[in-house]
């Protein structure tokens, strides 16, 4: 049970390490420049990507500060 969780775990880090800065470039562009249809999912997906963004900037300029 655990080992599937780690698992599961790993992958979403290694999914949203990659992947983060083309979902939260990309989506908008599919959106409305392309006419796709509104999703709910890719909308949850893009604004924890762009969260982890904003994380990563922090701690970012909490490194650079001290």
């Amino acid at each position: 049970m655990f080992d599937t969780l780690r698992k599961l775990y790993g992958a979403g880090i290694i999914f949203f390490y990659y992947f983060k800065y083309p979902i939260v470039i990309g989506l908008p562009i599919l959106y409305y420049g392309l006419d796709y249809s509104q999703n709910m999912v890719m909308n949850i997906l893009w604004l924890y990507s762009l969260l982890l963004i904003f994380k990563d900037i922090s701690i970012m300029l909490i490194r650079y500060l001290r």
